[in-house]
């Protein structure tokens, strides 16, 4: 798993769609759904069931998007502690 993978899947839970994802990472529809892609393959679990009207997430899906929101939050918060660490 990649923190990309998992803040794009991230992304993706909250918004429940995939163009809404893709927008706001700035990033395209294919991308997200190619990320979302490689994360089922790696765990070998459906993530969410999707199709053109209807997205939702399934357990496994509810378990990472619960698992990956705390370890980036975890990273953010990090992130400003290093930086309030930098300005000594």
């Amino acid at each position: 798993m990649e923190l990309e993978q998992l803040r794009d899947f991230a992304v993706l839970a909250e918004t429940g769609s995939f163009s809404a994802a893709a927008r706001r990472l700035y990033k395209s529809h294919s991308s997200v759904s190619r990320a979302v892609s490689a994360l089922e393959r790696e765990l070998g679990v459906t993530l969410c069931e999707r199709d053109r009207r209807s997205f939702a997430l399934t357990g496994a899906g509810r378990t990472l998007y619960d698992g990956a929101r705390a370890l980036l939050a975890e990273l953010d918060a990090l992130g400003e502690r290093v930086k309030e660490a930098g300005g000594e």
